[in-house]
């Protein structure tokens, strides 16, 4: 076990004090081990150290900083054994004859293969990067992709594997600040201020991102980004000496370092504490290259980045072949430590696909069956076997689509929803109504206020069936009207993309046909959908399909609550209607918490509660049934061995607090996304 003192949360930093260490007190102290860190608390050897426990002591100086008392900083590591893990279970275990898998082997193994990549790559969670493993891909707003991997060791059937696939992430570009911001804003001219949208936005962006100077050459230094200045450069003045002497940030640079600053009219970086700020024009800065961009990206950058990486599976295993021979995992000085050879070539596996099932539509239709083929199939003379029935729609645009297109759309689709089945008036209940992007929230009100009052008027007591909407040009509208929608004002919605909506082809209103339909029509049933033996994996057997995931604020949100959310099915046989709960829970932790719980009460004594019994009551009084069969779809593949035994404990309690002796057959499936 290892402790660092001062703290630091920084892996990186934690990583040059052990390497520092072992530099000065390898081949001694350490008895000559070569030994795997996990970046925290965790060091493994191959073999005993000399020691119980020791104490040392390490200076690492900080280039960037002039002043040298300031530049070194002493650190105090004190490693103490906690433990000892042998194979011998590990091997028990693969042979079958131990039930119980040795975890803490396997995490010792698994840091000892991650010790290298994480030196020579950039590390975000599992997965490592670098441009080195192919060309890096512009996706926009001044972000690039990089191509990597991602590696667990993993117990399998086979003995131990290596479990590795090709990854991709964003990253910010390594450019100037100033080229960044016009990228990121979508600017052309570098001149004009920026608004204070503008610079609350640059602000979210680069809060957290490292940045190095570049206006003196034979010194460059690099800072964090704080903030940014509330006003611009030009009326930025600051105290440049003890005695309150304050300058101009403008005036500051061409006198130090007769250095013409010319975007005077843009706000600075600001770097260090409020107390004591540092200035930093963007023109004079450069962002730091191999630093993730962990924030949310935009439609259009995702599309760019599955556009640069994806590939044919004949593609997809020659980059994995590709990635185990860049490693040289036979070179390896820390798997050569331990003892762990790395097998180059691929496992093979013996695999079938899985026949589909047989479809079943609407007998009126020319075809009343369907075998989809490899997970595809269309309408082309079927039509759907429940069709809904839509008495009045409305639609509303926020695109830039003259009225003309609207309403050309509006034919096609309906055309095409009674063409598969449905039942829809060919009329809309108002007229189309176009609108700004804007006034999204008060155009939806407008529209949901005008139908109320017309189906008022026709004496009819039921609100509107379907708004139509097509989205504004520019991505980012999509959340907030399904949340007027579906939440304020309880109206079904169908949006779709201006792109689409202005040349729909066949193909496509058929399957926003289906898509309507599920939503407005009767409900689906899939004794009726299959047209053999339905599923007889749910339809059997009394099951209640769960899922369960949790999301976690963003990187620099230390305060937020995580969200855990678990699902469960309400119709067996159907499967088709779910019930979700949700539930807060402390930050960034992956266990859901509240799957299973006990309260004290003052006079019922123990309460037990928690979501899955919630809704396991709740599956019982809708179908008259307790589940006899629960499929619970959660975590990663990373996560399992973690999250397994607490979910799994909770469900066993949730049945048995039920009903002394209910303990229904438990599915657990691990999801990779």
């Amino acid at each position: 076990m290892v402790s660092i003192n001062p703290e630091s949360k920084s892996r990186a930093v934690n990583r040059e004090v052990l390497s520092e260490l072992i530099k000065l007190h390898g081949k001694t102290s350490l008895g000559g081990k070569l030994p795997a860190y996990d970046g925290r608390k965790s060091l493994y050897t191959a073999g005993s150290l000399p020691f119980e426990s020791e104490e040392f002591s390490v200076t690492l100086v900080d280039p960037e900083k002039k002043d040298k008392e300031k530049a070194e900083r002493e650190y105090k590591i004190t490693i103490r054994i906690a433990g000892r893990t042998d194979l011998y279970h590990l091997q028990q275990f693969l042979k079958g004859r131990q039930r119980d898998m040795p975890q803490e082997t396997i995490q010792v193994l698994d840091v000892v293969l991650r010790e290298s990549p994480s030196w020579n790559y950039v590390t975000v969670s599992r997965s490592f990067f670098s441009t080195t493993f192919g060309h890096r891909g512009d996706i926009g707003e001044g972000l690039e992709c990089w191509r990597g991997y991602y590696q667990s060791l993993r117990p399998t059937q086979m003995g131990l594997s290596l479990n590795i696939d090709i990854s991709a992430t964003s990253f910010f570009k390594p450019v100037t600040v100033v080229q960044f911001v016009l990228e990121f804003l979508n600017l052309r001219d570098a001149s004009r201020p920026l608004t204070d949208r503008d610079r609350i936005k640059i602000k979210k962006a680069l809060r957290g991102v490292r940045v190095e100077t570049n206006h003196q050459e034979d010194q460059i230094r690099r800072y964090k980004i704080t903030g940014i200045t509330p006003v611009p450069m030009s009326q930025l003045i600051f105290p440049v000496d003890e005695r309150g002497t304050r300058m101009s940030v403008v005036h500051y640079f061409m006198q130090r370092y007769n250095y013409n600053l010319q975007y005077t009219s843009w706000p600075c970086l600001q770097s260090g504490s409020d107390a004591r700020p540092v200035y930093l024009p963007m023109e004079a800065c450069k962002i730091v290259e191999g630093q993730r961009y962990s924030k949310k990206l935009n439609d259009k950058q995702v599309a760019n980045i599955l556009r640069a990486t994806c590939q044919r599976p004949q593609q997809r295993e020659q980059s994995i072949r590709e990635m185990v021979l860049h490693n040289k995992y036979a070179e390896d000085k820390f798997a050569q430590e331990f003892g762990i050879n790395v097998c180059s070539d691929l496992v093979s596996v013996p695999a079938r696909v899985l026949p589909p099932p047989m479809l079943r539509y609407h007998d009126s239709g020319k075809e009343k069956t369907c075998a989809p083929s490899v997970g595809q199939w269309n309408m082309i003379n079927k039509k759907m076997i429940n069709g809904g029935i839509i008495d009045n729609w409305a639609c509303v645009s926020f695109s830039r689509m003259r009225p003309e297109e609207v309403h050309r759309f509006c034919c096609d689709l309906i055309q095409m929803c009674n063409m598969t089945g449905m039942s829809v008036n060919s009329r809309p209940l108002v007229d189309n109504r176009s609108a700004s992007p804007n006034h999204i929230e008060n155009a939806l009100r407008d529209v949901y206020r005008r139908t109320t009052e017309m189906l008022s008027k026709q004496g009819h007591e039921k609100q509107l069936q379907l708004l139509i909407v097509i989205l504004p040009e520019i991505s980012g509208s999509y959340g907030k009207i399904k949340k007027v929608c579906e939440t304020d004002l309880g109206i079904v919605s169908q949006c779709y993309l201006p792109r689409y909506a202005a040349r729909p082809n066949k193909q496509y209103l058929e399957n926003v046909a289906l898509k309507i339909n599920v939503k407005v029509g009767l409900p689906p049933s899939i004794e009726k959908a299959f047209a053999r033996f339905g599923v007889p994996a749910v339809t059997k057997v009394p099951t209640i399909i769960f899922g369960a995931d949790v999301t976690h604020p963003p990187p620099g949100e230390d305060s937020t609550s995580s969200i855990a959310v678990v699902v469960a099915s309400m119709d067996w046989p159907e499967i088709t209607k779910y019930r979700g709960l949700v539930s807060a829970q402390p930050h960034r932790q992956e266990i859901i918490e509240d799957l299973f719980s006990v309260s004290k009460d003052p006079q019922r004594g123990n309460v037990n509660g928690g979501m899955i019994r919630e809704l396991l009551i709740a599956f019982r009084w809708k179908t008259g049934r307790r589940p006899e069969r629960i499929l619970f779809y959660s975590v990663s593949e990373g996560q399992l061995s973690t999250v397994r035994f607490h979910e799994m404990n909770a469900i066993r309690k949730a049945c048995a607090a039920l009903e002394e002796g209910y303990m229904p057959q438990i599915i657990y499936i691990a999801l990779d996304k």
